[in-house]
């Protein structure tokens, strides 16, 4: 490791400074700031996870030949390039070993709904009115005032619907987290600090602490002087709970020795991140007890935990949480379509879109199927509505979604399933750039560059010139703007690829001027397709980039946060272990699990906003 490091130290000072400050500087030095970037303090310290994203970008513009601009006076042989891009994709050897911020963070609307169900027993709908985090790269893990009024009101009517009225017989909630008054003349406030440990054991996840217990107990106090009795007190006591930070953010257990830096998640914490990244709620009683026991950070332990879970229906909640976002599915139920063009897209259809993707992502996992299934598959899940959409509604009747063997190899796969091809198109029509985009992003893992500004939309172009034209050829025309050829001569060919799927994901010959679809196109490396299922077969064969890319977006949502510096090292290490074991869905979940960032943490702790993988 210490010559690699070495080796991308020289590299840096003899090439790749020398590059940068030769052709990017000009638009992005000490002085000048085009776009907002300047890569003048990334310099200085290029290994700083501050600028990893601005490597990456400058991985992605130069690998187009985006920059520099092809106005520009000097430009890069392709060598220089080369070298450039082989540096940024060497740069993690400059990191330490160390598993990346630590995100405190707070339970998304759907984990609290799912808490409180299973420390209430109430229906998780109880969080309906709170607001959806917001998809991109992480949500915000601050609470307004605004926000803490509104749990309040939620625990205030949790609370309605699970305790008893006033002099009524305690309901089996009450009895399961109150227990039983004391008898007359006993120790009250003795016996309401055993019911305030156990509770705050529960709801918090882990063993209270002192001070903990101290302010539980000064709200029961709170109770009884404003004569609440014994019962009332505790009732307070639970409302307190249920909008405390220990509640609505997941909190280590233990204190660390003065001076650490790195530390071991104890094993409640573990349980905790476990149990929300696979179920989206709290721990079970298993997990409990082999964090009281503290064998649950023991490799074999944690292996057979996850594969436990993932048997449990509440692992449905990998799909809801992960692979929806994966997917891009999540948008679906609030995606805009052309009601004149596409009248099918009703609440049912988009439901059942949604179920299917769901339903093949637990397939693949439930079977430990290979990470390629997702891409190359003959099966699918349909009900009668979903299967007018591929031609088979003779064939699936009724409204439950059940297994369907497919006999059309274009079909199969999440390139050809309908809710993918609807989420990556526009309201009325197909966008091959926008499919192109996914397939590199969320299949692949590649780093597209973002659109240049001020480059006019397909909408924008003159009517007389493309009155007869196809999208294709439309967007062929494009391409002339030299602006925009070098990173359409990769997306487009993709998109193309699925241009025999109209913007819903039904098969067509035709697109909407009349003209016949072309999907034939070559990727780089000289691989020529002609259809929807050569190209699955084509990207199918990447088994390696497609197990990478699902291995790191998993991690990143499992974390929090983006991958950075040592994370890259540590899904090298990944690799090897998933590759052996084909590529199983199982192991790429397990090998997450049990990786070194899932597992320690930094003591500096960060209360904030994570990054990709959002939660």
């Amino acid at each position: 490791m210490e010559a690699k490091k070495a080796e991308v130290k020289k590299t840096f000072r003899e090439k790749v400074e020398p590059f940068v400050k030769n052709y990017c500087f000009e638009c992005h030095g000490d002085r000048k700031m085009k776009g907002g970037v300047t890569y003048h303090p990334a310099l200085k310290n290029p290994s700083d996870a501050a600028y990893s994203r601005r490597w990456l970008m400058g991985l992605a513009t130069v690998n187009a030949h985006d920059m520099p601009p092809e106005e520009a006076d000097k430009q890069p042989t392709d060598h220089e390039r080369q070298m450039f891009v082989d540096w940024v994709e060497q740069l993690k050897y400059l990191s330490p070993k160390d598993p990346g911020a630590f995100v405190i963070r707070r339970l998304t609307k759907a984990e609290y709904g799912n808490t409180l169900h299973d420390l209430l027993s109430v229906d998780a709908s109880v969080v309906s009115e709170l607001p959806d985090e917001v998809a991109g790269e992480g949500y915000m893990n601050t609470l307004s005032s605004l926000q803490m009024e509104q749990y309040l009101g939620i625990a205030n009517d949790a609370l309605k619907r699970v305790l008893s009225a006033k002099d009524a017989s305690p309901t089996a909630v009450e009895k399961r987290l109150l227990g039983p008054a004391p008898a007359a003349g006993g120790d009250e406030r003795a016996a309401a600090q055993q019911v305030a440990r156990g509770l705050a054991r529960r709801a918090f996840r882990r063993p209270p602490s002192v001070e903990e217990l101290d302010v539980l107990m000064s709200v029961f106090d709170l109770g009884l002087r404003n004569k609440l009795g014994y019962n009332g007190a505790l009732r307070l006591m639970l409302k307190a709970v249920l909008v405390s930070p220990q509640f609505l953010y997941i909190t280590p257990a233990n204190e660390v020795a003065a001076g650490s830096q790195i530390v071991p998640l104890d094993d409640y914490q573990l349980a905790s991140r476990l149990s929300y990244l696979l179920w989206s709620t709290m721990p079970d009683d298993e997990l409990g007890a082999l964090a009281d026991e503290g064998k649950l950070h023991e490799p074999a332990v944690l292996r057979a935990q996850v594969a436990r879970m993932l048997k449990d229906a509440r692992s449905r909640a990998l799909f809801d949480g992960f692979g929806a976002q994966w997917l891009g599915l999540g948008d679906l139920a609030d995606k805009t379509f052309d009601t004149t063009k596409f009248p099918q897209m009703t609440p049912a259809l988009r439901t059942a879109m949604y179920d299917e993707g769901r339903l093949f992502f637990e397939s693949i996992v439930q079977e430990n199927r290979s990470v390629v299934s997702f891409v190359q598959s003959d099966y699918t899940f349909l009900n009668e509505t979903l299967a007018a959409i591929y031609g088979m509604e003779h064939t699936v009747k009724g409204a439950q979604m059940r297994k369907v063997k497919l006999t059309d190899a274009n079909r199969g796969g999440i390139l050809g399933m309908p809710g993918i091809l609807a989420t990556t198109s526009f309201p009325n029509r197909t966008s091959p750039v926008k499919r192109g985009v996914w397939v590199l992003e969320q299949v692949l893992g590649q780093h597209v560059p973002p659109a240049p500004p001020n480059v006019p939309t397909l909408e924008k172009q003159d009517k007389k010139k493309i009155a007869n034209l196809t999208l294709r050829q439309r967007t062929e025309l494009h391409r002339t703007n030299v602006v925009c050829a070098n990173c359409h001569k990769i997306l487009d060919p993709i998109g193309f690829g699925l241009e025999n799927f109209d913007a819903i994901g039904r098969w067509r010959n035709a697109d909407e001027t009349g003209g016949a679809i072309d999907a034939a196109g070559e990727l780089p490396g000289g691989k020529r397709f002609s259809a929807p299922k050569e190209l699955k077969g084509i990207i199918a064969a990447r088994s390696d980039e497609l197990a990478r890319n699902l291995t790191e977006k998993l991690l990143a949502y499992a974390l929090c946060r983006q991958l950075e510096g040592y994370d890259e090292i540590v899904v090298d290490g990944l690799m090897n272990d998933i590759q052996k074991n084909g590529y199983r869905m199982q192991s790429v979940i397990t090998a997450v699990v049990t990786s070194y960032p899932f597992m320690n943490r930094r003591v500096v702790e960060t209360v904030g906003g994570g990054a990709s993988g959002k939660k």
